[in-house]
């Protein structure tokens, strides 16, 4: 489960046995847990995140989205 990046508190990672799905990360805050597509950036499932805090993970997603797809690609290929 290598992890991309960190925010503050948030941990923006993948897992490494899906590698069949289209690029995605997923972004968890203590138990709270998103998983967002990253072509195009939309959430794919939240878990704990309150609604008003969805739009500003995924504006840090379409930030840092360059770099999360080169290494979602450079670990699958």
């Amino acid at each position: 489960m290598p992890t991309v990046l960190r925010i503050g508190a948030f941990r923006f990672y993948f897992f490494s046995h899906e590698p069949n799905e289209p690029p995605h990360i997923h972004v968890d805050r203590g138990s709270a847990s998103l998983k967002a597509w990253l072509d195009p950036v939309a959430v794919a499932r939240n878990v704990g995140f309150r609604a008003h805090e969805i739009g500003g993970i995924l504006a840090m997603v379409e930030d840092h989205r360059s770099t999360l797809l080169e290494a979602w690609h450079e670990h699958f290929g």
